[in-house]
């Protein structure tokens, strides 16, 4: 009996959430579906409670409310239904606001009706957040102090001591700054997380040194553009760069001396592409370039421009002449070769344009070359 009750409420309160959505919209589903619940429950035994008393209009505004607090949970039950957990929260805020101005009205059983106006800054602020959440405490605090203080207390259906009524605004405005405090700092250190797990994940996917996309990133962009050029039957391209006598650099200058190097010819890289070409950082001294809709012609005609751009350029550490080349090894990605075996034909291509005498590119095409 226990473990179906707990199946039960798992079930309940797992409604409309999906593994594929943020988690905390996920969140925000889960404590719908928890307030939904105790809402309509107490709602409901407090109206079955006013009919017994024979209050039937505060029994009648109870059921009404126990029915709203149901239908929040039910929305969830329609996966098809754009931002239902949006729509959700509000039927449960306003839901609760409303109640809420009825009980300070009516005064409940005994007067004890405004007692319950607590819930409302923790429910306000979680589905609100903190602009939000203090908009709308703010306007039922109007509303209420305009119902409690206005002459004659006309606009109440019971009367209440003027030191209830104050206290009860005081004691709400403490609780408000305290649940406002709260979800101030817990915003904050959600950002906090967040600006973490990005820090992490710019390590995870860049190279520290060039700011250049890493390996893994560079897989990824790799895989996607495989998969769109398959799809639309466009050509694809890859580029193996590699620095001529890279040693002798770090050699002469220091490994610094080679960073710096390294970091200004990432720079040139990302300055002589186009807005659809990727590059990324290898693997020590070596460049793989990604060229989207590009046939092995094509890319040889960057492949050239970039070695001579290289070429051409002087770099400089501390008040130094450094001069660099390059050697390309140029490879399309054909239908029936996978992208791992294009980069390994590329290396091949780069092999040779080492072996051929470096600052070359390879395969070689006479109409490019001739020029």
């Amino acid at each position: 009996m226990i473990s179906t009750c707990k199946e039960w409420l798992k079930r309940y309160l797992q409604l409309g959430i999906v593994e594929s959505k943020d988690h905390r919209i996920n969140q925000q589903i889960f404590v719908s579906n928890l307030f939904s619940l105790i809402g309509y429950t107490i709602t409901f035994v407090m109206a079955v409670s006013a009919t017994v008393r024979e209050n039937y209009i505060l029994a009648f505004c109870l059921y009404t409310a126990s029915i709203l607090f149901f239908t929040a949970h039910q929305i969830h039950r329609f996966g098809n239904l754009h931002n239902s957990h949006k729509i959700s929260s509000k039927i449960v805020l306003i839901s609760l606001l409303i109640l809420m101005v009825y009980l300070i009205y009516t005064g409940g059983h005994n007067n004890t009706g405004p007692l319950w106006i607590y819930i409302v800054p923790p429910v306000a602020f979680f589905f609100g957040g903190m602009r939000k959440g203090l908009a709308n405490i703010g306007l039922f605090v109007i509303i209420t102090s305009i119902m409690l203080f206005y002459p004659g207390d006309i606009l109440l259906g019971t009367s209440y001591e003027f030191s209830f009524k104050s206290r009860l605004l005081y004691s709400f405005s403490t609780v408000t700054l305290l649940f406002g405090f709260y979800e101030y700092s817990r915003q904050k250190s959600i950002q906090n997380i967040q600006n973490l797990s990005d820090k992490f994940e710019q390590q995870a996917m860049y190279d520290m040194m060039t700011g250049l996309p890493n390996r893994r990133a560079m897989r990824e962009y790799l895989q996607y553009e495989y998969d769109r050029s398959q799809r639309s039957k466009k050509n694809m391209s890859v580029l193996l760069c590699d620095i001529d006598h890279f040693k002798k650099v770090n050699d002469q200058h220091g490994h610094d001396g080679g960073d710096v190097v390294l970091q200004e010819l990432a720079n040139l890289f990302t300055n002589s592409l186009r807005k659809q070409d990727k590059t990324a950082r290898w693997g020590g001294e070596e460049f793989l370039f990604l060229l989207p809709e590009t046939n092995a012609f094509e890319a040889h005609i960057l492949a050239e421009k970039i070695r001579k751009k290289v070429a051409n350029t002087e770099f400089h550490y501390n008040k130094h002449l450094v001069n660099i080349t390059v050697s390309i090894g140029i490879k399309e990605v054909e239908k029936n070769i996978s992208v791992d075996k294009a980069i390994t034909l590329a290396d091949e291509f780069l092999y040779q344009a080492k072996e051929s005498g470096r600052n070359t590119s390879m395969p070689k095409f006479d109409a490019v070359d001739d020029e």
